[in-house]
């Protein structure tokens, strides 16, 4: 059944060669390196902060478009400390070095801002927060001008620019920026429906339109379904109420979204893919629905990822008790 379900005999493409072997506990593991052997050496090789060996591992990826690597990049806390050395000293590879300092310097921003909420943010936390922003703003706008096909950049500067109130002219100078590169790009999708949340000076409902006027244009199998799974999510966040999205039109309509995208048998299965599941995972519990969440659980195969888990308290726990659920 699933084999016809899921396309190729239900067998795995052939990037799973390089798929890390997963430590369940419980029969859940946290997906480590996109669960990809290769995304593991070359965050070894920034923890290690050894350039050389980062540009070698980064070979068979594109960071200019593949913000899920990027990402991971991004996490390694010290990094910052030596890649300033990478951008002055490697002209050759300036750009690349720009665009990897500058999402993390976006990162190492929110570390010191906190996600707490902005009444709580003490005046120091804000002037290191902006600080450290101003500085990714510099290097990804010069990362875009060296590399202007990279899109990368434009969606890191939707990030930048929306914890920097640079207002909707700048912001959607930028999503256009983005969309003209890539025009269905997710991580792109996803940060626009963040940006339109009332939380950020959005209005109720934007963010969900916008999410199913970008869906509605997808083809069959491709991951832009998870921008409408991630719209209600951030309904739910926004929320008052729970239990919001337990109602039979949201249950269909995510039905309908995760049939047409990630359980598709056209969808393609790249590092990290276990992320894409991971959000119809979380929406499909919110709503409570009962036909595709088993299924999405079945492929995940205990495989959690912290986004967009992290919107709960107890994130792994909540993921682990949707999976008995389902």
């Amino acid at each position: 059944m699933f084999g016809k379900l899921f396309g190729r005999g239900g067998q795995r493409p052939e990037a799973d060669a390089h798929a890390l072997a997963p430590a369940r506990r419980n029969g859940v593991y946290r997906l480590r390196a996109l669960g990809d052997a290769r995304v593991l050496a070359l965050v070894e090789a920034a923890e290690a902060g050894d350039w050389e060996a980062v540009k070698a591992a980064a070979a068979p990826f594109d960071l200019g478009r593949d913000h899920q690597v990027l990402g991971e990049l991004a996490d390694v806390d010290g990094m910052q400390d030596w890649i300033g050395r990478a951008v002055e000293e490697d002209k050759e590879h300036r750009a690349t070095a720009l665009l990897i300092s500058g999402a993390r310097h976006i990162i190492w921003g929110w570390e010191a801002r906190t996600s707490d909420r902005a009444v709580n943010v003490t005046q120091e936390q804000w002037r290191v927060f902006h600080e450290r922003l101003h500085i990714a703003e510099e290097q990804l706008l010069e990362a875009a001008e060296l590399r202007p096909e990279w899109v990368s950049p434009w969606r890191r500067l939707l990030t930048s620019g929306r914890g920097m109130s640079l207002g909707p002219a700048v912001n959607e100078t930028r999503l256009d920026a983005a969309l003209r590169r890539a025009p269905q790009d997710l991580e792109v999708h996803v940060e626009w429906v963040s940006h339109l949340q009332p939380r950020w000076s959005g209005e109720p409902g934007q963010a969900l339109a916008f999410a199913r006027k970008a869906f509605a244009g997808a083809p069959e199998g491709h991951r832009l379904g998870c921008v409408v799974a991630m719209a209600h999510i951030e309904d739910w966040v926004e929320s008052e109420s729970k239990s919001c999205l337990i109602t039979p039109e949201i249950q269909d309509e995510l039905l309908e979204a995760a049939e047409h995208s990630i359980l598709h048998p056209a969808y393609e299965r790249r590092p990290g893919w276990q992320e894409d599941f991971n959000i119809f995972a979380m929406a499909l519990s919110l709503a409570s629905e009962r036909i595709a969440l088993p299924r999405v659980f079945e492929e995940l195969r205990g495989a959690y990822t912290s986004w967009p888990w992290k919107y709960m308290a107890q994130p792994e726990k909540m993921y682990a008790r949707a999976r008995r659920n389902a």
